[in-house]
């Protein structure tokens, strides 16, 4: 493949995106992004959606879906601002702080539940709600079913998410580290080969279990970075979510998923995540432009359509791509 082709077909999806929404916007008299502000905000969910999709792409691709990845994100966050605010009471420095605990936090509780779905030998899908029911129960307990408010309510997280340069930072130095972990290390060349052929790999003398359980502790660290960003974005944390309403977190992740796959063909499948968070921030920014028309149901509508759309193309690829060529040949003779 070219490397023309390779960069038109990586930049695309985003240049087109960015171009139909942009038009959207000005028939109505605005842009996309309107000031400095809109710009933070872009940069902060586009940080959210890489990281999350990054962390739901890791154990799906080997066949483990995870429902936990959510309330692992809300607990984690819960605690880096309960311990957080406990030394420091929000002064100077909070935020940094606790960002490092909720970190260390998911990557905690992404640890039990890898070690819970190697133990019970079930089937990942089935675990993984045993889990976040227990970490759902965890949180409701800790947290009494109420927000949690003061604790994330302090100049230092509102400063944290002020500038887009945070944020920028994190999207930067999680891209970098993903690539190293799973292209540059033993760990990544084993997940690789179990992902791509489980059975093989396992008979060459890879250890599945502690690759597994490795992966559910990345996920977990994943995690705990997109709940500080939503505890601070949001300035509260929703202890209340029982019965699985911690999921809605990993549903956001889904479109980026397959758009980032598919750009993947072009270039690496992290790149193609950033990528198509980059997409989604757009959208997201586009429908804060039109928040006083569009309300959060017809967004949750919207998405859901995409995906769909976008589904059926992956779907019908060839066929389409097949009659566009042909239809062109035609017009050509």
């Amino acid at each position: 493949m070219s490397t023309a082709k390779k960069v038109t077909g990586t930049l695309a999806i985003p240049l087109l995106t960015a171009l139909v929404l942009e038009c959207i916007c000005v028939m109505n008299g605005n842009h996309v992004i309107t000031n400095l502000k809109s710009f933070n905000n872009f940069v902060v969910y586009t940080a959210i959606v890489m990281i999350t999709t990054m962390a739901l792409s890791i154990n799906l691709n080997s066949g483990r879906f995870d429902f936990s990845l959510g309330s692992i994100a809300a607990l984690s966050a819960v605690t880096g601002a309960k311990i957080s605010y406990a030394m420091l009471h929000g002064a100077s420095g909070s935020a940094p702080v606790m960002l490092l605990i909720t970190v260390l936090a998911g990557a905690l509780l992404g640890l039990v539940s890898g070690l819970i779905y190697v133990a019970l030998r079930l089937p990942p899908i089935i675990t993984s709600l045993g889990v976040t029911l227990i970490f759902e129960g965890v949180l409701y307990t800790f947290t009494g079913g109420k927000y949690v408010m003061a604790e994330v309510q302090n100049a230092s997280m509102s400063g944290f998410v002020g500038t887009w340069v945070n944020a920028a930072i994190l999207i930067v130095v999680i891209l970098l580290a993903m690539i190293l972990i799973f292209d540059h290390t033993t760990f990544g060349y084993n997940y690789n080969a179990l992902k791509n052929g489980q059975k093989v790999a396992v008979n060459t003398g890879i250890r599945e279990v502690p690759n597994a359980v490795l992966c559910y502790v990345i996920c977990g660290a994943l995690m705990g970075v997109v709940g500080f960003l939503n505890a601070a974005r949001n300035t509260n944390i929703n202890g209340g979510q029982l019965n699985f309403g911690s999921i809605s977190i990993m549903f956001t992740a889904f479109l980026p998923m397959f758009i980032g796959t598919y750009i993947s063909r072009f270039s690496s499948d992290k790149l193609g995540f950033l990528l198509a968070a980059v997409c989604m921030s757009l959208l997201n920014s586009t429908f804060a432009v039109f928040s006083n028309a569009i309300t959060a149901s017809v967004q949750s509508i919207i998405n859901a359509v995409l995906l769909v759309v976008f589904l059926i193309y992956l779907n019908n690829e060839q066929l389409l791509v097949g009659t566009f060529m042909n239809r062109g040949q035609k017009v050509k003779a």
